[in-house]
C-alpha cells in the first residue's frame, strides 16, 4: 500500500508542479521571502549560535519547487534538497537560478534517505509529512540523519482532517465561504483538487491530531520538542489566513541529544 500512494503521489505532483511553482515564485516576489527566511534563520542560528551560516549543513526534504532551499542558500547556508518528483526538481533549479550552483537537488523518497547517519546539521520540511504513507518511519530517517545536537523543523497543518470529522468539514466550508466573500482566489479549489483528496483520504495523518501526534511521535524517537501552533500568523499571507483558517500551520521543533548530554539538556 506504501509504494501505491507514493506513486499516486509522484503522479499527482508530477501533474501540479508548473502550478505549485507559480505559488512559490509569488512567495520569492513578495513580503513573505523576508518572513520565511527571518523565521528559518531565527531558529538556525538561535540552535548553533557561535556557527557561521557556512558552516552548518542544512537538509530540506520535499523541497518541491524550492522555496526554502533557495532562502537558505541566499542565507549562506550549505543546502541539500530532495524531493521525490523529478519535475518538482526542475521547478526548483529554475526557479533558484545562478543559486541552483550552491544547492545539491537529489531525487529521493523522504521515508528512506541516502545518506549516513549524523550527515546534517538541520532538517526542515514545510507541508510534507501529512500525505506520507508512513509518517513515523520518515521522523526516524530524519531523526537518523541529525548530527548529534541537531535540530528538525516541521511545517505543517491539519490538512483534509475534515474528510473525517464533522466540525472540521463545518470550519472547512466557512473558509470556501469567507474566501468567496473577501473576492481571493481560493488555494483549495483547483483542477484535480479530487484526486488529492483520495490521497489524502488513504494517508494515515489525515485522521490525526496534531502536533500531538509529532510530539508522541519525536518523543519516542529521543527527541526533545517544542511546538509553536501560531506561528501561522507570522508567516502566512492575507490570503492564506482567510482560505485556511481551518487549518492553522503549526511548527514543531526537534532536538537531537548530543552525545555527551542528556534529552532534557538537549533543549
Amino acid at each position: 500500500m506504501n509504494d501505491a500512494i507514493l506513486r499516486e503521489n509522484k503522479a499527482y505532483w508530477t501533474q501540479r508542479a508548473p502550478g505549485y511553482s507559480e505559488v512559490n515564485r509569488e512567495e520569492l516576489a513578495n513580503d513573505q521571502r523576508e518572513v520565511w527566511r527571518r523565521v528559518l534563520t531565527e531558529h538556525i542560528s538561535q540552535r548553533f549560535p557561535d556557527r557561521l551560516p557556512g558552516e552548518i549543513d542544512v537538509l530540506e526534504v520535499g523541497t518541491g519547487p524550492g522555496f526554502f532551499a533557495i532562502l537558505l542558500a541566499e542565507a549562506g547556508y550549505h543546502v541539500t534538497a530532495i524531493d521525490l518528483t523529478p519535475s518538482m526538481l526542475e521547478e526548483a533549479r529554475r526557479n533558484a537560478g545562478k543559486l541552483s550552483e550552491n544547492i545539491d537537488f537529489m531525487e529521493m523518497n523522504a521515508q528512506a534517505l541516502d545518506f549516513e547517519d549524523g550527515r546534517f546539521d538541520v532538517v526542515l520540511s514545510r507541508n510534507v509529512t501529512w500525505n506520507l504513507p508512513d509518517p513515523e518511519l520518515a521522523y526516524a530517517e530524519w531523526t537518523r540523519v541529525l548530527k548529534p545536537g541537531g535540530l528538525l523543523l516541521n511545517f505543517d497543518a491539519n490538512w483534509y482532517h475534515y474528510l473525517f470529522d464533522d466540525d472540521a468539514r463545518a470550519a472547512y466550508e466557512r473558509d470556501r465561504e469567507n474566501s468567496v466573500e473577501e473576492g481571493l482566489d481560493d488555494l483549495n479549489v483547483g483542477e484535480n483538487f479530487d484526486r488529492m483528496e483520495a490521497i489524502a483520504r488513504r494517508v494515515p495523518l489525515s485522521r490525526q491530531m496534531r502536533p500531538a501526534w509529532d510530539v508522541r511521535t519525536l518523543m519516542k524517537l529521543g527527541m526533545a520538542v517544542e511546538t509553536d501552533v501560531r506561528v501561522w500568523e507570522r508567516v502566512w499571507s492575507h490570503q492564506e489566513k482567510v482560505n485556511l483558517a481551518s487549518t492553522p500551520m503549526f511548527m514543531v521543533r526537534g532536538y537531537k541529544a548530543a552525545s555527551e548530554e542528556s534529552l532534557c539538556d538537549a533543549v
